[in-house]
């Protein structure tokens, strides 16, 4: 089992920039890859970006050039550095853990409770 605990969510102008973090607990976290995905109010949750165990990245592209995702499994923690945040990236960002197909399909086997981000002026 692994327990995912999501931070660094708030409230941000348009341009601004936010990093989330998610630490994991109860498992061996370097053999999992890691996603983020984001829910907005009416719409279906959507893959934000990935990252294998291996470290390779894999950015949807509303968040190519604009948002990085990094792991450091010494602190059992992945990271979205989100830049030149938009008002569309207003969403519940949620972290993932699981093998790399199943974290891409959307179905892995677990997730964090959410952080909430508003971009707003």
């Amino acid at each position: 089992q692994v327990q995912l605990v999501e931070s660094g969510g708030g409230l941000v102008q348009p341009g601004g920039s936010l990093r989330l973090s998610c630490t994991a607990s109860g498992s061996i976290f370097s053999i999992y890859a890691l996603a983020w995905y984001r829910q907005a109010p009416g719409k279906q949750r959507e893959l934000v970006a990935t990252i294998t165990s291996g470290g390779s990245t894999n950015y949807a592209d509303s968040g190519k050039g604009r948002f990085t995702i990094s792991r450091d499994n010494a602190k059992n923690t992945v990271y979205l550095q989100m830049n030149s945040l938009k008002p569309e990236d207003t969403a519940v960002y949620y972290c993932s853990a699981d093998t790399t197909y199943t974290v891409v399909r959307g179905t892995p086997r677990f997730w964090g409770q959410g952080t909430q981000v508003t971009v707003s002026s």
